[in-house]
């Protein structure tokens, strides 16, 4: 008996705070989806990792930094990304914004959310874990912002937000963003096609 194949899956780990995930946010679902493969969104705190790993980000080394936003800024052109210029960094101080992202992953509206984050961030500069911020950023995905920002609903995504972070750990996880396919990890904007032919072909 001939069994179906499985259906390809991806998981994408990010961090609304990750400059190049800025890229993939905004270009990653098209190709899945061209590519047959599901993409699922999966916040998590990158932040944390990268302190316990004592993995410093970009901050206070600004030769690196320089570097990296021309090449965002590079990569954005290439592939129809929207950038205008370079945006505030670091945000997201309490990662709010990401907690927020659990929240709409839990309940189908990750991709909706997180690009109107980053296009809050990248595109008008604004920090999207501002309170001010959040709030507009949730009401342009057509959802109710008290709501979504009620203490029990916000202790729920926490909490589930921080077993994504445990489950990042577990995996090796150490940047964002990263593409997940089992046990294969595959670190970056520029890893995004190796990660969807693993995807495909680990589903035959």
């Amino acid at each position: 008996m001939l069994w179906p194949a499985m259906s390809p899956t991806l998981d994408f780990y990010f961090f609304i705070g990750s400059t190049y995930s800025h890229l993939s946010v905004w270009r990653a679902a098209a190709l899945a989806h061209e590519r047959g493969v599901e993409l699922v969104w999966r916040p998590f705190s990158v932040r944390t990792l990268m302190r316990e790993q004592q993995n410093p980000p970009f901050v206070g080394k600004p030769v690196k930094m320089r570097y990296m936003w021309r090449d965002v800024e590079r990569r954005a052109r290439r592939f129809g990304v929207p950038f205008a210029g370079e945006p505030p960094y670091p945000i997201d101080r309490d990662e709010r914004a990401n907690h927020l992202a659990m929240r709409a992953a839990l309940d189908g509206w990750c991709p909706a959310f997180t690009r109107a984050a980053y296009h809050a961030w990248f595109i008008e500069h604004r920090d999207p874990g501002d309170e001010a911020t959040l709030r507009a950023i949730i009401a342009s995905t057509g959802h109710d912002h008290e709501a979504e920002l009620a203490p029990a609903r916000m202790a729920e995504c926490i909490a589930a937000y921080q077993r994504q972070t445990d489950r990042a750990r577990e995996l090796g996880l150490f940047g964002s963003p990263t593409f997940v396919c089992g046990q294969e990890i595959f670190w970056g904007d520029d890893r995004l096609d190796d990660a969807l032919d693993w995807a495909l072909a680990a589903a035959h």
